[in-house]
């Protein structure tokens, strides 16, 4: 059984990692900087480390060697940091990362699996055009973004050399949004709270209130589910794709209408469903679609979630609650 690290495993995407690569058989190995999980992760068979990825004493906690994979998904976001902090993205991104990759190296691993942010090609967003893979990285000038795309890239430049150096595949996977629940509704941008525009327009569709749509109606991106997600990271530790970035997506766009008709269909108001009022007057969804060939060909990945079954799944995770044991429930954060 090869024992997987995923850092980061109390946030969104790497707690759904951690549980789907023990499904997948792994030995999988949990670690958060929060102190205690409350017993979350046991329920599934993971063991829980609480560790600092900027002290290297507390990587002590963890397997020392015969370690197959590490998952670094531990950073500080945007949507998560209230106010605007650069240093921390700095400590984080860099410092952190050069931690992880410190143990990695003496755990001995194969494969070493980092995301990093879709913010760093938006200057190729606008049309449908797929943006590749290997497409030039830049970072944004004027936005709660930039230094956090810098050391996310300096990061994956770092990461290379030690993969090239100590001889072990890395695999960079670039995020759009990422599609999950999580019973806290909001996130931050520019170090404000706000609501996330999916939730609220799903917490609108259950009361069976109007809905506007702000922007054109044909503004398309592809809408991508945590679940396919997971499947991706699993393909970097069990195929045999060659070091390098890659997309991760569905390949398919969904248009803003049909966005929100999804979310009337599968949780509105069955008696009284909400209209959608189009205000063209309104700023725009960014439109885009990551050419995700490479991840299909080199991991052998195949999407198989899409939109309306994306939302079905949500809604019944968002009905079970399964991770209230970690997250909380909704009420906890409204």
């Amino acid at each position: 059984m090869r024992t997987i690290v995923v850092f980061g495993a109390t946030g969104k995407v790497g707690c759904y990692t951690a549980l789907y690569l023990k499904e997948k058989g792994y030995d999988v190995v949990a670690v958060g900087k929060r102190k205690s999980d409350n017993g979350f992760f046991s329920d599934y068979g993971i063991r829980y480390e609480s560790v600092d990825i900027l002290d290297m004493a507390e990587f002590e906690k963890l397997p020392r060697r015969d370690v197959y994979g590490v998952i670094h998904m531990a950073a500080i976001l945007p949507a998560t940091m209230e106010g605007y902090n650069p240093h921390m993205y700095v400590r984080s991104n860099l410092d952190g990362t050069l931690n992880v990759l410190e143990y990695s190296v003496k755990a001995g691993v194969q494969r070493f699996v980092f995301p990093k942010s879709w913010s760093d090609i938006t200057y190729l967003t606008g049309t449908l055009k797929p943006i590749p893979a290997d497409a030039e990285v830049r970072f944004p000038l004027d936005n709660d973004h930039s230094v956090y795309a810098i050391t996310k890239n300096a990061a994956c430049d770092i990461i290379h050399h030690y993969a090239v150096k100590y001889n072990f595949r890395f695999y960079i996977l670039r995020f759009p949004n990422i599609f999950c629940y999580h019973p806290k509704p909001t996130y931050f941008v520019d170090g404000v709270s706000r609501w996330t525009g999916q939730r609220a327009i799903i917490e609108q569709a259950k009361r069976g209130e109007d809905i506007e749509l702000w922007g054109s109606p044909d503004a398309a991106r592809d809408v991508f589910y945590v679940k396919d997600c997971t499947q991706i990271i699993e393909k970097c530790l069990s195929a045999n794709g060659e070091s390098g970035t890659y997309n991760v997506g569905t390949g398919w766009v969904v248009n803003r209408r049909d966005q929100i008709q999804g979310i009337i269909d599968v949780f509105g108001e069955k008696n009284h469903p909400s209209k959608i009022i189009v205000r063209a007057d309104k700023p725009d969804s960014p439109t885009y679609l990551l050419d995700i060939s490479k991840t299909k060909e080199q991991l052998g990945y195949k999407p198989e979630y899409d939109y309306l079954t994306y939302l079905r799944d949500l809604k019944h995770e968002m009905e079970i609650n399964r991770f209230e044991k970690l997250w909380g429930k909704e009420s906890d954060y409204i």
